[in-house]
C-alpha cells in the first residue's frame, strides 16, 4: 500500500506532504490505519542504556518535532521513538522552502532550523502519550541564543523533559542553526558535557530515576578532530552517542538540481560518512559504550551493516520517508540473523 501512498504524497511539496501524512496517521488510528500499514508486529528485544527496547529500530528526531504523533508512530512498529528537536521557546525555523527531495538518490536536503512549539508543549504531549514503548526527547539551542550561552538552553530543556521521557539526546550537530556545530570542538564540548552530566545526576537524585543522556554528532569531521572529540565524549560520563546527523557534503549528489540548496543532506548519500564515523566511534569509545547508528539506512542490510560496525541500535528517517513501515520490518529481520 505504501508505494501508492508515496506516489500521491510526492506530488506535494515535502513539508505539505509531511504534515498531511502525519495528520492522516493520527486520525486513522481509530480505524487501525497505522497497524494496517505496519503489518505483523516483529519482536527482537534489545537491552541498551539500561532500557529494554522491544526491537532495535527507532524513529530519528525530526519527523515528530513536538510529540504530536507518538501514539501513531508507535503503532507502526518502531522499537523506540525520538521526538524533537525542541528548544526552550517556540520558534518558526528558517524561511520556506526549506526541504527538498532527491528521489534519484533516496535523499533529502533540509534546512528547517529547529522549527518547534517549545519545550513546554512537548512536555504536555509526553504526559498525554499512551504509547508504552521507549520515547526519547531531543533538545537543542534557541536560534538567537549565543553559542557561548547554549548550555543555558540545554539545561532548561533537560530539566523540563527529564521526568517525562526515557532518554534525552543533546543535539549539537544540526547544520541549520548558526554556529551550533562549534559545540563539537573539544573545549566547548568538554564544558557542555560536564554541565549536563552534573545536572543529569542531580535530576536523577531529585526524581529517583536515571534517564540516560546521549550526544548526537555530525559526520563532517576529519578523523583527527573526530577522535579528539570522541575522546572527550568517552571521558565525560555521558551515557551514549548517536552517529550521525546530516552532512553538508554534496559530493554524492553533485549535479542534482537541488545539490546547491543549503542545509543537511540525509538518506543514502550520507551512509558511507555515517558508517565511517560509527567505526571510529566504536574504536575510540570501546566495546561497551552505547552507540545508536543513524544515517543512510534504506534497506534492511544497511541496518545489519551498522550492527556489524558497532551500533547497538539504529534509527531511520529519510529511508522511512521513501520506503514506509516495510523498512522497519526489513531492518528488524536483517538484524536478527546475527544472533543465530
Amino acid at each position: 500500500m505504501y508505494p501508492w501512498l508515496r506516489k500521491g504524497l510526492f506530488l506535494l511539496p515535502p513539508e505539505v506532504a509531511h504534515d498531511l501524512a502525519l495528520n492522516a496517521l493520527a486520525r486513522g488510528r481509530l480505524l487501525g490505519l497505522p497497524r494496517l500499514l505496519a503489518g505483523c508486529a516483529t519482536s527482537e528485544p534489545v537491552e541498551c542504556l539500561g532500557l529494554q527496547f522491544p526491537n532495535p529500530v527507532g524513529l530519528a528526531a525530526g519527523l515528530d518535532k513536538n510529540g504530536d504523533y507518538i501514539d501513531a508512530m508507535g503503532d507502526l512498529g518502531f522499537g523506540f521513538i525520538e521526538v524533537g528537536t525542541v528548544t526552550p521557546k517556540p520558534q518558526p525555523g528558517n524561511p520556506k522552502p526549506r526541504m527538498f527531495r532527491l528521489p534519484e538518490h533516496e535523499a533529502l536536503i533540509n534546512r528547517l532550523g529547529f522549527n518547534n512549539k517549545g519545550v513546554d508543549r512537548l512536555v504536555e504531549r509526553l504526559k498525554r502519550r499512551r504509547f508504552q514503548g521507549i520515547v526519547g526527547a531531543n533538545i537543542g539551542k534557541q536560534k538567537d541564543t549565543p553559542v557561548e550561552r547554549a548550555a543555558d538552553d540545554y539545561r532548561l530543556c533537560l530539566e523540563k523533559v527529564y521526568p517525562h521521557c526515557d532518554y534525552i539526546t543533546v543535539n549539537i550537530s544540526s547544520p541549520n542553526t548558526a554556529n551550533l556545530r562549534e559545540l563539537q570542538d573539544t573545549g566547548p564540548l568538554r564544558e557542555l558535557l560536564a554541565e549536563l552530566t552534573a545536572l543529569r545526576d542531580r535530576l536523577g537524585r531529585d526524581h529517583g530515576m536515571h534517564r540516560p543522556v546521549l550526544i548526537k554528532i555530525a559526520p563532517d569531521w576529519d578523523d583527527t578532530a573526530l577522535r579528539a572529540s570522541l575522546g572527550v565524549i568517552g571521558e565525560s560520563g555521558i551515557d551514549g552517542l548517536i552517529a550521525t546527523n546530516t552532512t553538508l557534503d554534496r559530493t554524492p549528489v553533485e549535479g542534482h538540481r537541488h545539490a546547491g540548496e543549503g542545509g543537511g543532506l540525509s538518506g543514502a548519500p550520507v551512509r558511507d560518512r555515517s558508517n565511517h564515523t560509527l567505526v571510529l566511534a566504536r574504536e575510540t569509545l570501546g566495546t561497551d559504550f552505547p552507540i545508536i547508528g543513524l544515517g543512510g539506512i534504506t534497506r534492511g542490510e544497511d541496518a545489519a551493516a551498522k550492527r556489524t560496525l558497532g551500533a547497538d541500535l539504529v534509527q531511520i528517517y529519510t529511508g522511512f520517508i521513501y520506503h514506509g513501515p516495510k523498512l522497519i520490518r526489513d531492518c528488524i529481520e536483517a538484524w536478527s540473523p546475527a544472533d543465530a
